[in-house]
């Protein structure tokens, strides 16, 4: 029988996550290469190899955060053309801030995002979507729960100056996807939870975006739909070229899939590699893949 209070679970909680986050950022800093200037200067050069010459997404020294709070601290990414990138750690290491800050949603205090080479750090969520081709998922449901599937991806489009376009880039998102169009008259309450967060993410495709950022997209889920969701990015990154940047926390699974990989510990970038060499690198087993 556990005889503590919620206050207690929860900061035992709290105590285990900062410790998790200790260890991740001491588990892959050994050495010399524990000193900041180094391992920050390592760790772009080794962004910069994997991403490319022109990368799609270019982040500099990002400081962000809510407020007062400070959330992210110097933090670099690169992504190229047809790449999916997997940011992973632990609860509060800042991974979500990170993709809240790149498309507007969290408070810049420092650094640069670029996009296609265009500076887009301080346009807001409209702006980045529109113009410099950003779309988002985030965590949890955010579709309208009475509003047929087919109106809910028509809000995919809202930015798009006539209603007619917005209603073809919808039908070219049914064409590709024909499970959605056979549920496109029923109300998205009616789909299982798998069924929604695949139509969040098929929303996300209306305005045709360059990058797309993707908050848990497995969270929740069982075997199957999960399958779908990780078949999906996968023929969206080889088929499309689209360039993704994902939070995931099944961290076997994302770096399957991914091209680049990052651990994020305390709000800053620990470590960087190819998906292959994190899933085969000890330190990230022992932390986050039960090994």
């Amino acid at each position: 029988m556990n005889l503590q209070n919620p206050h207690q679970q929860r900061e035992r909680r709290s105590i285990r996550s900062s410790r998790d986050a200790d260890r991740a950022r001491s588990a892959v800093r050994t050495g010399d290469s524990a000193e900041p200037t180094k391992h920050g200067e390592a760790m772009r050069e080794r962004l910069d190899a994997l991403a490319g010459d022109a990368p799609v997404l270019r982040v500099d020294r990002l400081i962000a955060g809510y407020g007062s709070k400070e959330t992210v601290s110097g933090v670099d990414l690169r992504l190229g053309r047809g790449q999916l990138l997997c940011l992973l750690g632990p609860n509060g290491a800042g991974k979500s801030t990170i993709l809240h800050a790149i498309f507007g949603l969290a408070d810049i205090r420092g650094g640069r995002v670029e996009v296609g080479g265009r500076n887009v750090t301080r346009l807001g969520p409209n702006a980045k979507l529109r113009e410099a081709g950003i779309a988002c998922v985030l965590q949890g449901s955010s579709l309208f729960p009475d509003m047929t599937v087919e109106r809910n991806l028509w809000l995919g489009g809202y930015l798009m100056r006539d209603r007619a376009d917005a209603r073809q880039a919808a039908e070219r998102i049914f064409e590709r996807y024909p499970w959605l169009a056979s549920r496109r008259n029923d109300p998205a309450r009616a789909l299982a939870s798998g069924e929604r967060r695949l139509l969040e993410l098929a929303r996300a495709l209306v305005m045709q975006p360059r990058l797309l950022l993707i908050d848990e997209p497995s969270m929740g889920l069982g075997a199957a739909f999960s399958d779908r969701i990780f078949e999906m990015l996968h023929d969206l990154r080889d088929r499309d070229e689209l360039s993704i940047l994902m939070v995931e926390q099944n961290a076997k699974r994302a770096l399957a899939l991914a091209d680049i990989g990052c651990v994020v510990a305390c709000g800053e970038i620990a470590m960087v590699g190819t998906g292959a060499e994190l899933l085969g690198d000890p330190a990230v087993g022992r932390l986050f893949l039960g090994g």
